[in-house]
């Protein structure tokens, strides 16, 4: 089943881009419902590299929901879209149950104000054999909050990523 979220951002796509590789980022969109701590040695880089990284969830902080493995791509489409792959997935605890995995988060200029707005296209496929349904449940409204945190933070990623920001991609 597949969650969607398509937003207008108000920041260029350049800085959308860095923030979408920037492990900061992901810890901010994705609490306080979910806490992610880095199992890698030297924690997590300024900047995910592109492969494998893997974490350990918490729920609230506080209950454990496993270890999941992030494994990034890039790829940029012959219309200028950029894409960030995530086909990893839950590796351990309550989070096996997802059986299929991949978050695609892809991001091209407005057409209407290329400069500094951003539309963002944040799409998860997920699998769970037949608690599919409830799982595509929990993740729809953990995408809506996480969306609401999105666009609540895009507006500062031009001044943090800096507005003129071409840097390569994950991997």
């Amino acid at each position: 089943m597949r969650v969607r979220l398509d937003l207008l951002l108000d920041c260029p796509a350049d800085a959308a881009w860095e923030a979408v590789h920037s492990p900061a980022v992901f810890q901010a969109v994705s609490g306080p419902i979910t806490t992610a701590e880095s199992l890698e040695p030297g924690g997590f880089p300024e900047r995910w590299p592109g492969g494998e990284h893997r974490v350990r969830l918490r729920m609230l902080g506080l209950l454990p929901m496993g270890t999941q493995v992030i494994r990034l791509r890039d790829e940029t489409r012959a219309d200028g879209t950029r894409i960030v792959h995530d086909e990893g997935g839950p590796l351990s605890g309550a989070m096996t149950v997802v059986t299929g995995w991949h978050h695609q988060m892809a991001i091209a200029p407005n057409p209407l104000s290329p400069a500094t707005r951003t539309r963002f296209h944040d799409t998860l496929d997920v699998r769970a054999g037949l608690l599919t349904p409830f799982a595509w449940l929990g993740f729809a409204v953990f995408w809506r909050l996480r969306g609401r945190q999105i666009q609540k933070l895009a507006p500062g990623w031009a001044a943090q990523f800096g507005a003129g920001s071409t840097a390569g991609g994950a991997g």
